[in-house]
């Protein structure tokens, strides 16, 4: 049976003038519903069983400003506001939930298919909106994404930040565009056939205006985080605090129409219950998307290579339809750079970037010298599509000291090689926004605060989370607006000198990748791969038959010879990165092959070719 603690947390207004608000405070007496504008009204909310309130309002109009008064003294935004024009401290706002939406006909696309290209709204454009975004969408698309992952836009304090320090999770940042703006980027990328992925964050609150212990046990200080006290997911209370989370996921589904969720940092949710928080969550999720009757992913970031994160229910997993795989990031960076502070100190470049493009996971249960401890589950029996690869994201550019993209620290060939290396494994690809024409500007860490405690925390934490590397340079200032405009993109020089042609090798590499079955195909089976150590060269062979190809990546700055186990018969280059057409020094490889079971090849430094059997290469 419905009861009214069941209706939509928050302010829910329908189009009769009516207005339900619902919360969850069991730590107030009475609550109270304090309308502020556009005229001032206080009505009281009726108790509820296990701590919620509830009051149904009419002539209320969207747009209205709301607080709670709890136990007559202490006024407060609503934890489930669906917006804070006035910022994390105002009141809340009660928001229209009414949106002309044209993708009737969009049911998503599968994971397979995901080519991801993560952004931050206020960096990816002069104007740091949604809408601004909206322009940008074809060129993507022309390039070849067919996802946008968003940053988390959950409101959060002041009008510049990253996003993780969000503290009402329903809400959409104002400064960005507010619900609506949102909506019309989701409505427009589905016009265009992509998909949009947003980032979550339900492992903390951030540090300035959460007042959500001034209502109930949202958080526990018997677990802690990196970022302060860790969600209340399995103490006394927590089966609200749950779905309070889990209605949040649902919204960005059913009423954003997002395709799929990037959960940030579930290593960081400590649950030790029988049925974790997760679990509910990812069963919830899917069981909404088959409601919907479309495709909805649910992706993880977890640094603990931890197999049960994307295995069933039945066999102990938490059902999450993909996660991020650091070891191909970490192995690719050493195998490129040669970098070993922090922990990079775990891999040794080429053996193991070997081992993540034929397992995925590098550390199965190794010993890892960072950590002290041995590490990790094996990934090998895993599809392709449960795992996200990259050179490149916001964590790996924005928490350098320096905030320093790839394609500022190495060789335009290095980077054509990270390129392939990523858009060729037979994992799901994620790009960072400007990497595909190697954007000059940093990506720094930076927030705007207006407490000033929090600030010299921000700035303490970040010179101690840089204790580890050894990089030189000077650590901006966080909280200086000018860190922020630095980070902003200059979209304007994809079409110029080296930028252009990185650009357009994206753009080749993205073809071939769509275009030929081999490489269109997430199969990790499917594949063989050899290292030759001495030459720091990787062999990979995917598909079968007819539709096999291999490749040879080559992570050295001189020529290298090499000897290849390749099947009989003639074989066709289709691509070589250091061809003068993408600014190379020119190929050393023949444009055919004729095999007796073996052919020998000249490698190019920092360079990797491509050769197919019998295929053409499409057009």
């Amino acid at each position: 049976m419905t009861t009214r603690s069941d209706w939509p947390l928050g302010a829910a207004w329908s189009d009769q003038g009516t207005c339900s608000f619902l919360v969850w405070a069991p730590r107030a007496k009475t609550v109270d519903v304090q309308l502020v504008s556009p005229q001032e009204r206080l009505l009281p909310m009726e108790p509820l069983e296990r701590g919620y309130f509830f009051a149904l309002l009419e002539d209320i109009v969207p747009g209205a400003l709301y607080r709670y008064r709890l136990d007559g003294q202490n006024e407060r935004p609503d934890p489930a506001s669906r917006s804070q024009p006035e910022g994390v401290h105002g009141p809340s706002q009660v928001v229209d939930p009414r949106f002309r939406w044209d993708d009737a006909a969009w049911r998503g696309i599968p994971l397979r298919s995901f080519v991801l290209y993560e952004l931050h709204v206020g960096t990816f454009t002069p104007e740091g909106t949604f809408e601004a975004i909206i322009r940008r969408i074809g060129d993507l698309k022309a390039l070849g994404i067919t996802a946008i992952e968003i940053m988390p836009v959950a409101q959060f304090a002041g009008n510049r930040n990253w996003g993780y320090d969000g503290v009402y999770p329903f809400a959409v940042q104002s400064s960005y565009g507010g619900p609506g703006g949102l909506k019309r980027l989701v409505n427009a990328c589905h016009l265009q056939g992509m998909a949009v992925v947003l980032d979550v964050v339900y492992n903390h609150f951030g540090p300035e205006g959460n007042y959500s212990s001034d209502f109930g046990p949202y958080s526990t200080d018997v677990y802690r985080t990196p970022w302060g006290a860790a969600i209340n997911f399995e103490q006394a209370q927590s089966d609200e605090v749950r779905r309070y989370f889990i209605d949040n996921a649902l919204q960005w589904i059913t009423d954003f129409h997002m395709d799929a969720l990037r959960l940030d940092a579930i290593h960081a949710i400590v649950d030790p219950s029988a049925r974790t928080f997760v679990e509910e969550l990812t069963a919830a999720c899917h069981d909404r998307a088959r409601e919907l009757d479309r495709q909805v992913h649910l992706i993880a970031e977890c640094n603990r290579n931890d197999r049960r994160v994307v295995i069933r229910s039945e066999l102990g997993g938490w059902e999450f339809d993909a996660q991020w795989n650091d070891d191909f990031h970490h192995s690719l960076r050493v195998a490129i750079t040669g970098e070993r502070n922090g922990y990079f100190q775990d891999f040794t470049g080429v053996e193991h970037l070997a081992r993540a493009i034929r397992d995925g996971f590098v550390y199965a249960g190794e010993y890892s010298n960072y950590r002290q401890r041995h590490f990790g589950t094996s990934s090998r029996d895993l599809s392709g599509e449960t795992l996200v690869v990259f050179a490149q994201n916001h964590d790996q550019v924005g928490n350098r000291k320096l905030g320093d993209r790839l394609g500022q620290a190495v060789c335009f060939e290095r980077a054509k090689l990270a390129a392939g290396t990523v858009l060729f494994s037979p994992c799901v690809p994620l790009l960072f926004m400007g990497e595909e024409y190697a954007e000059p500007a940093p990506f720094l860490y930076f927030v705007s605060h207006g407490d000033r405690s929090v600030i010299e925390a921000v700035r303490r934490g970040r010179r101690e989370e840089f204790a580890s590397f050894e990089w030189d340079g000077e650590l901006a200032d966080p909280q200086e607006e000018k860190t922020f405009l630095r980070s902003k993109l200059h979209w304007e020089l994809k079409t110029e000198g080296r930028h252009g042609v990185l650009w357009n090798f994206y753009h080749g590499l993205l073809k071939l990748r769509r275009g030929v079955p081999a490489l269109a195909r997430l199969d990790k089976v499917a594949q063989e791969v050899a290292t030759f150590g001495e030459q720091k060269a990787i062999f990979v062979r995917r598909g079968e038959g007819l539709e096999q190809l291999f490749i040879v990546y080559h992570f050295d700055p001189t020529p290298a010879e090499l000897a290849l186990p390749v099947a009989r018969g003639r074989w066709s280059k289709m691509l070589d990165s250091a061809s003068q057409q993408w600014g190379g020094p020119g190929s050393h490889a023949p444009d055919m092959l004729d095999s007796d079971g073996e052919v020998r090849l000249t490698l190019s430094p920092w360079a990797f070719v491509i050769f197919a059997a019998s295929l053409e290469i499409p057009q």
